[in-house]
């Protein structure tokens, strides 16, 4: 094909093409620049598009169970100060049935004894009774026991007890405004009631204090998976925003040079039209 043509410009066909594919490019530059990613849909890559968007379902599953454990955590710490203040409750009621187990004291001492005793029980109760988080008490002989909650992103699960502290601490000194010297002393041997509700409460703090170990041993693990899978997904996914912008220089001046190269090649027929002139 003849390059003198006025009918077909083939340098500034090839130009055009040339322009055109450096705006292409461009465009792919600007488009990582502006969003932060090499993919930012099917478009750019639609393996890697299919993978990320898979790993996204599964930080959003993990971040959401580790919002729910957090809840979790809020429960067992409300039940945990619950059962310390009933056991700094118990401390004042056993100094209380030390002085009611004494057979000489008078009438009106034992009655003031048992007086501040049965307020000390009522206070017990009260702290069971209130441990509530979110509409939830574990605390106040709940029918359901076993307490089911989401571990992780993938379906797991932890299950936790609940405990009857009203049968099992409350019910045992609920009776203390009514203590005799004899009654007083039994409660403090071993066996008695107030060496159960004592027992019985350490014994269920160091248990809570183990469910919430779990929870935040659990929490810390989630929080490393989410930050590993961001870590590969960002690996996959993420632009090199230095690269780009040196890119984004270098296309700059592509596309002006292509520019000036199309408007050259457009002069062409008018070069040839030159040549008709007298």
């Amino acid at each position: 094909m003849s390059m003198n043509s006025i009918n077909t410009n083939l340098g500034a066909m090839v130009a055009l093409q040339s322009l055109n594919r450096t705006n292409d490019e461009l465009a792919m530059v600007q488009k990582r620049i502006s969003t932060g990613f090499r993919v930012a849909d099917a478009r750019d890559d639609g393996a890697a598009f299919a993978v990320a968007e898979r790993i996204r379902g599964d930080v959003a599953a993990t971040t959401s169970a580790n919002q729910q454990l957090g809840g979790v955590k809020g429960l067992l710490e409300v039940s945990r100060a619950a059962l310390e203040n009933v056991s700094t409750a118990l401390i004042k009621l056993k100094e209380l049935v030390v002085k009611l187990a004494d057979g000489s004291i008078t009438d009106e001492q034992r009655t003031q004894y048992q007086e501040q005793a049965g307020q000390i029980a009522g206070n017990i109760k009260a702290f069971i009774e209130g441990a509530s988080y979110n509409g939830l008490n574990i605390l106040n002989d709940p029918a359901d026991l076993a307490v089911k909650v989401v571990s992780n992103g993938q379906g797991g699960f932890y299950t936790f007890s609940g405990y009857k502290a009203i049968t099992n601490i409350y019910d045992n000194i609920s009776g203390v405004t009514g203590f005799t010297a004899g009654d007083a002393a039994a409660a403090m041997t071993t066996g008695g009631g107030l060496s159960l509700a004592i027992t019985n409460t350490l014994t269920q703090l160091n248990l809570f204090g183990s469910y919430a170990r779990f929870v935040d041993a659990q929490i810390g693990y989630n929080k490393a998976i989410i930050d590993a899978q961001e870590a590969g997904m960002g690996a996959l996914i993420d632009a090199d925003l230095a690269k780009e912008s040196a890119r984004l220089q270098a296309l700059q001046i592509r596309q002006q040079l292509g520019s000036q190269a199309l408007g050259i090649a457009n002069q062409s027929p008018q070069i040839l039209l030159s040549l008709f002139r007298g």
